[in-house]
């Protein structure tokens, strides 16, 4: 039953079930919780504050300590590095501080979240028919899928390094310690590699979340979206609808495209810092990934790398491709708002229709720092600079001097 409990969200619900965009976001507020983003506003004193203790733990370690760990293991120990636990590293080192900006700015902006709810559900009140109840449970549901993948695929890299070193004898990241020296006996390599697994869980987690938020609205927002061009679409196809009703159904349909405008806009800040900060990574992160899978790795740890490019295109990708969607999505109301019956509308209905027309021909975008468009084009552009990288190292024969 608690199985069943936990993954109900993952499917869409019954028709009959009421269900709230917020739904979508069920798993990712409960991670939140988990560590230590979202207080209780409630509850004895003491139970608060030590949440506010152990927040502030988990955001040092993930947020602080994580990538001072990573410079300052490369100033002491440099020397105790075999190439593949250095690109392993750096790998991550490189993402990690990367993902330091990424998490403050989304802990930062948690209250646009919050205020993107609102509206949401405002949008929610528009939901009449089953159909449409049944497209936006099938939104709410996949958001809650995507998440839970984005989970088991992070905290999958996560938990397969761990192993993958600690059976070869090694820590897996080489964070400096300067508490431990993992050299003395087993039992010191076990809790250095406990310990930088702990760290890392922490990081992944916000990682994870500061990457995930974005596709969640996303989703949520096209899902209202789609629900928008159905309702433009059937303007006026009700022959008991008066002339005042089918108007009023238009400014209504007006009324939504604003909202959704307006939730775009709350989101927009947060999302192009993210975004930019994920641009500027990608390319070297994945280059030095490849590198260490094409000549370094053995089995195991290649395997951990691969997991991590899975999780570097995931961080970028699913949110680009549904930029792209969206921008088709615009084009598409455009052509709907002109295909809808309104030949033989009154002069009112029609001037209110072109003018609506006239706005939704400026596309929804999402800029990256101002600078990139949030796209496909850009992603993989970003993401080409990886393949630069490998052939510097192959045609200056660099992989053979390190080994």
């Amino acid at each position: 039953m608690a199985k069943e409990a936990f993954f109900k969200y993952i499917k869409p619900a019954p028709e009959t079930q009421k269900v709230t965009s917020r739904d979508g976001c069920i798993y990712m507020y409960r991670l939140m919780k988990f560590i230590g983003w979202i207080p209780p506003k409630t509850g004895p004193i003491f139970l608060r504050g030590l949440y506010y203790f152990y927040s502030v733990l988990t955001y040092t370690l993930g947020v602080v300590y994580l990538p001072l760990g990573f410079a300052l293991s490369y100033i002491k120990e440099f020397d105790n590095f075999t190439p593949d636990e250095f690109l392993t590293s750096l790998q991550v080192a490189i993402n990690t501080f990367g993902g330091t900006v990424k998490c403050s700015i989304t802990y930062i902006n948690l209250w646009r979240l919050r205020k993107v709810e609102i509206i949401l559900n405002e949008l929610d009140k528009r939901i009449e028919t089953d159909v449409a109840r049944k497209k936006m449970h099938e939104s709410i549901s996949l958001s809650n899928y995507i998440f839970l993948i984005f989970t088991i695929l992070y905290n999958g890299y996560a938990g397969s390094t761990f192993l993958s070193y600690l059976a070869s004898g090694r820590p897996p990241w080489s964070l400096y310690n300067p508490l431990i020296d993992w050299h003395e006996s087993l039992l010191n390599l076990v809790v250095q590699a406990t310990f930088e697994y702990i760290v890392m869980t922490f990081a992944v987690i916000q990682h994870q979340l500061s990457d995930t938020y974005l596709v969640v609205f996303i989703i949520l927002i096209r899902g209202h979206f789609n629900l928008l061009m159905d309702r433009v679409q059937n303007l006026r196809t009700d022959p008991s609808k008066t002339d005042e009703e089918n108007y009023e159904d238009l400014v209504n349909c007006v009324k939504d495209h604003k909202k959704i405008l307006e939730c775009c806009k709350i989101l927009r800040p947060m999302i192009s810092g993210t975004i930019f900060v994920q641009f500027g990574l990608i390319g070297s992160v994945l280059g030095l990934t490849l590198i260490n899978i094409f000549f370094f790795s053995n089995l195991w740890r290649g395997m951990a790398c691969c997991l991590f490019v899975v999780a570097v295109l995931s961080e970028t990708f699913p949110f680009c491709y549904n930029c792209n969607l969206l921008i088709d999505e615009c084009q598409e109301l455009g052509v709907r708002i002109f295909q809808s019956n309104w030949t033989d509308a009154p002069a009112r209905y029609k001037s209110t229709l072109i003018q609506f027309m006239h706005h939704v021909q400026q596309p929804i975008m999402f800029i990256a720092g101002g600078i990139i468009p949030i796209t496909m084009n850009s992603n993989i552009t970003v993401a080409k600079f990886a393949f630069s990288i490998i052939t510097i190292v192959k045609e200056m024969n660099l992989a053979e001097q390190f080994k």
